[in-house]
């Protein structure tokens, strides 16, 4: 089988045309020729001319590779299985390095000199000789015979070099490991700077929030909230009250009919949807509601961005709400879903209602003052009256 949008598919047509269609199909099948039936033809050496036919099979190391990823993230111990691969790759770096070493000493001539590999009947000598030579050579322990001739200089010279660049290979996949060792604890505290190289290009894209400067947009950023829908789960539904805006980060998203069934687009990574609900546009006659289903087909990542969240950023950009506002009117223009009678209905009643407030303030003003003049004469008649009390007690 094979994952779809996170779901599991296990149907054989799909999985055999899935297969026939993919890029690896091709690479199995030259993987498994059997090019070695061309040592049958006259003139190609048999014993050194198997292994050179057998090359095709090195088509399928991609495979493996994804084989260990796989087993990497499926099993209990991944830091156990990324050692033991490692030595995996150790071992077969010396027995490939120690292949090349008996090729280039039996071209050469077989015990000739001490560098090359001695003249023995036993092919397990042989072997074991040319891996301890190039264990010598790639564990730059330097304890290896002098070589005689400019083959064996440069062999021994890219054997070094190979050395060197093994042990950094080394050096680092042990360090991937110690840091993997404390991953869990950071996975609590996640660092905010991946999710503002990866969003900033989503907002950007977004047309209520283009030509925003980089500081407002990573305020935006660190705002949004990361949310998961199930397979057949419903993102939103036509007529809720929209309070937030999604931007898709992985899996697909269906628009769908009322049925739930009739599929009227797909949304994929790095769309976005329900941006005219972040803001409150007279006219609109949607009402700030939903105007579609929005179903999860798979598994699907999703950013949402809440009205509350942008008003608090905005309240400190009054010039950048009022240019998304002026955006979203044209949008909802384009759309056809403005009614300028209603906004020309809803502006008028918003200024009569802001002139009856700032008659109401005046008049609460003036009310304040003649309470701040009564109680100043209060307090006089007050310190006249204690006054007069005094004075008549004196008497």
């Amino acid at each position: 089988g094979f994952l779809e949008d996170g779901i599991l598919v296990q149907d054989v047509s799909r999985t055999r045309r899935r297969y026939l269609g993919s890029w690896t199909f091709p690479w199995d099948v030259m993987a498994v020729l059997p090019t070695e039936l061309l040592c049958l033809l006259p003139g190609v050496p048999r014993v050194p001319g198997v292994p050179a036919a057998r090359a095709n099979r090195c088509l399928r190391v991609p495979r493996l590779f994804e084989a260990f990823d796989r087993c990497e993230t499926r099993t209990g111990w991944p830091n156990v299985f990324r050692v033991a691969k490692l030595m995996l790759y150790l071992l077969l770096g010396i027995h490939w390095h120690g292949c090349l070493y008996f090729a280039l000493s039996a071209h050469l001539g077989l015990g000739v000199d001490p560098w090359v590999c001695p003249s023995s009947t036993r092919l397990l000598r042989r072997y074991l000789h040319s891996f301890y030579f190039s264990t010598l050579v790639l564990a730059t322990v330097g304890d290896t015979p002098a070589p005689q001739r400019e083959e064996e200089l440069l062999f021994l010279t890219a054997g070094f070099l190979l050395a060197v660049l093994g042990f950094a290979t080394i050096t680092g996949n042990i360090s991937a490991v110690i840091v993997n060792l404390s991953a869990a604890d950071a996975a609590f505290y996640p660092d905010a700077g991946p999710v503002r190289r990866v969003h900033l290009a989503a907002l950007r894209r977004v047309g209520l929030f283009r030509g925003w400067e980089h500081g407002l947009l990573r305020q935006l950023v660190l705002r949004l909230r990361p949310q998961v829908f199930g397979p057949g789960e419903f993102v939103c539904r036509r007529g809720d009250v929209g309070r937030e805006m999604y931007f898709v980060r992985e899996g697909r998203l269906a628009v769908v009919a009322e049925d739930g069934a009739t599929r009227l687009a797909v949304l994929g990574e790095g769309l976005y949807f329900g941006e005219i609900s972040l803001i409150n546009i007279k006219g609109n006659t949607a009402g700030n509601r939903r105007t579609a289903n929005i179903l999860s087909i798979g598994y699907s990542d999703l950013f949402c961005l809440g009205k509350e969240d942008l008003a608090e950023v905005l309240a400190e950009f009054p010039c950048a709400r009022a240019a998304m506002e002026a955006k979203g009117r044209e949008l909802l223009l384009r759309m056809g879903q403005l009614d300028t009678g209603a906004e020309a209905a809803a502006t008028a009643a918003e200024a009569k209602a802001e002139r009856r407030l700032r008659g109401l303030e005046v008049a609460l003003e003036g009310l304040q003052t003649r309470a701040a003049r009564l109680l100043a004469q209060l307090e006089a008649s007050a310190l006249r009256m204690a006054l007069r009390v005094q004075r008549l007690e004196g008497r």
